[in-house]
């Protein structure tokens, strides 16, 4: 008898439906690792070029860098990395819009610290603007005007266009939060992804950043 009632509870256990990771994050996140092999190859050419320069006596790098200025870019693309996150942390607890004064950032919601964060990346863009303007005016630095030129422009302006992808994505998705009559469980996992995303540029910009102004 006691075979028989271990039998039944067995067959009668309620099972745990097994969880499984939402598709749009995991497809984020592999496209993404394809563009971190996109850029690999650029630092590698960046790199291969700059060994054949110095390895010919030419100077590396020929134009004057704008050291403070893109040091001011880094610092403002880095913090809206921690806007842009805190962002998902209120989206994660369901605030959309703020729930006080625009001064008190502690109640504001996830339209709030996106504006902030698309605010900060379009001064980024700005900033590079200005000093591709400076590169090429007054120090006569074109695209193809010299190796250097070359890899500067390609490796700085493909990073651009992936910060412009990034504040066309904030405008998308902020839309779609005044567009909409209730914020669904969907456009969350899309504010979570585009932070993905926006992480994922300030990462790359580090790495061009110390390779380009800080190492030479």
């Amino acid at each position: 008898m006691a075979i028989v009632a271990t039998a039944s509870a067995t067959q009668t256990a309620p099972r745990t439906p097994a969880s499984r990771p939402n598709l749009v994050s995991v497809g984020t996140i592999i496209w993404l690792s394809s563009e971190l092999m996109f850029f690999a190859a650029l630092f590698a050419m960046y790199f291969t070029v700059r060994s054949v320069d110095k390895g010919q006596g030419l100077p590396w790098p020929v134009p004057h860098l704008d050291l403070p200025l893109a040091s001011a870019n880094t610092i403002v693309l880095l913090l809206s990395s921690v806007t842009c996150q805190m962002g998902v942390f209120a989206v994660e607890r369901g605030q959309i819009r703020r729930v006080g004064s625009i001064l008190n950032v502690g109640k504001w919601g996830l339209r709030e610290w996106y504006v902030l964060s698309f605010l900060m990346g379009l001064y980024f863009v700005s900033g590079q603007g200005y000093e591709y303007l400076d590169l090429i005016q007054k120090q006569h630095m074109t695209l193809s005007d010299s190796a250097y030129g070359s890899v500067f422009y390609l490796t700085t302006g493909f990073h651009g266009l992936h910060v412009t992808g990034g504040l066309i994505a904030f405008i998308f998705l902020l839309g779609r939060t005044y567009a909409a009559k209730r914020f669904t469980h969907e456009q969350q996992i899309s504010a979570i992804v585009v932070s993905y995303y926006w992480h994922f540029v300030d990462v790359v910009w580090i790495g061009l950043f110390t390779t380009i102004y800080l190492i030479h």
